[in-house]
């Protein structure tokens, strides 16, 4: 039997948390396994990759699929595996549907007629499947749990039956959807649901204000248990089940394998900033409840806090721009809740999946990725002081 033709990637929202970190794994692969990169978004790449196999597209998938197609139909000719990773975000859940179901369709349906060689699909949805945004849920979230009424706003089951249906309708390439939770990872731009750095941007304005860094959450969730899903963690599963004969055709959750408790987490963050965390006193939220409770609404919050983070990058480095990546309302739900969110792993897992990352490792790693781009200040420039 011969060796099979190397692999041919295209990965779309190579600006975004999840299309980044596919295309910085994949560069990391011999290029006898993966021969060429084919990355697209509708913004240039802030910084290029310097691997020869990497090619750029801009494509807007909100375009005619007449004219996507004309733009891909060469380039993406020899493409094998495709990941889909675009996303519009909004903080209304049923905007959403408005822009992502198109998104995805006009993406499908233009790989399918320009890909003759296509093998697999990847679509990444979210933990948003359960419906964890709407009140407490059954968990840990299991791939098999039927779908709730979502009375037609969730676009994540309008982009699944989507792939089904064309796959049905071309019946040689296979599929993978994965389910991540909260993201957390290095982006080149703006993330719509960016929780490491809001927290970092908050931490340091409240240093600089001399206040304690409080937590704006609630009491429930100060003291439970959350997961989260690390980028380069989430890539490496996402081109691994894409590689899988075994796993053609499948849904994975994808988290990092451990879980943390926020009161720990919140205060081990703290103490990295240099800034105070205490043990907040508490009005709201000390059970489970069915919506949000924060006692710190950070929208409001953030609003006359611009000219503290430019002090901030005055002193010890780091971007202006930043302050504007922070997603605040995101922050009032990832810490507002009164329910559990986590999810099993256990598939991958069966199937082979082994990788294994500690959460709090993974938010430091994000620092120093920041810190790196130039983003955020400094380790060493906040403890010189």
């Amino acid at each position: 039997m011969g060796l099979q033709q190397p692999k041919v990637a295209f990965v779309t929202g190579a600006n975004g948390i999840s299309g980044y970190a596919i295309v910085e794994h994949l560069v990391r692969q011999p290029k006898e396994e993966w021969s060429k990169i084919i990355v697209s978004s509708r913004r240039p790449l802030p910084t290029p990759w310097v691997d020869p196999r990497v090619e750029f597209v801009a494509v807007d998938f909100l375009e005619s699929v007449d004219t996507i197609v004309a733009k891909l139909k060469k380039i993406c000719a020899p493409v094998t595996h495709a990941y889909f990773t675009s996303y519009v975000h909004d903080d209304d859940f049923r905007v959403l549907r408005d822009r992502n179901v198109p998104l995805f369709r006009n993406f499908l349906d233009a790989v399918d007629v320009v890909c003759p060689a296509l093998r697999r699909v990847s679509l990444q949805t979210g933990g948003k499947y359960y419906g964890v945004h709407l009140g407490p849920v059954k968990v840990p979230l299991e791939e098999t749990f039927p779908r709730y009424d979502d009375q037609g706003f969730n676009f994540y089951y309008n982009q699944e039956d989507y792939l089904r249906e064309v796959q049905k309708r071309r019946g040689s390439w296979s599929y993978n959807v994965i389910r991540p939770n909260a993201i957390n990872g290095f982006a080149p731009h703006a993330n719509g649901m960016s929780e490491a750095l809001t927290i970092a941007i908050y931490m340091l304005i409240c240093r600089e204000l001399g206040q304690p860094a409080n937590f704006p959450g609630n009491e429930y969730f100060w003291n439970s248990i959350d997961d989260n899903s690390y980028a380069p963690s989430l890539a490496d599963l996402t081109v691994w089940a894409s590689s899988q004969d075994h796993c053609k055709d499948e849904a994975f959750n994808h988290v990092n394998g451990d879980v943390f408790v926020w009161k720990h987490m919140w205060q081990d963050v703290a103490e990295c900033f240099g800034v105070d965390a205490p043990e907040p006193k508490f009005e709201k939220a000390a059970g489970q409840a069915r919506t949000l409770s924060n006692e710190i609404d950070m929208v409001e919050w953030a609003k006359d806090k611009r000219g503290v983070w430019e002090t901030v990058v005055q002193k010890y480095g780091g971007k202006v721009e930043a302050f504007d990546w922070g997603t605040w309302g995101f922050f009032n739900w990832a810490t507002g809740k009164s329910w559990l969110t986590i999810s099993s792993i256990n598939k991958a897992r069966k199937l082979g999946w082994s990788r294994h990352d500690k959460t709090f490792d993974t938010w430091i790693e994000t620092y120093r990725s920041f810190e790196n781009a130039g983003v955020l200040p400094s380790h060493t420039a906040l403890t010189q002081d």
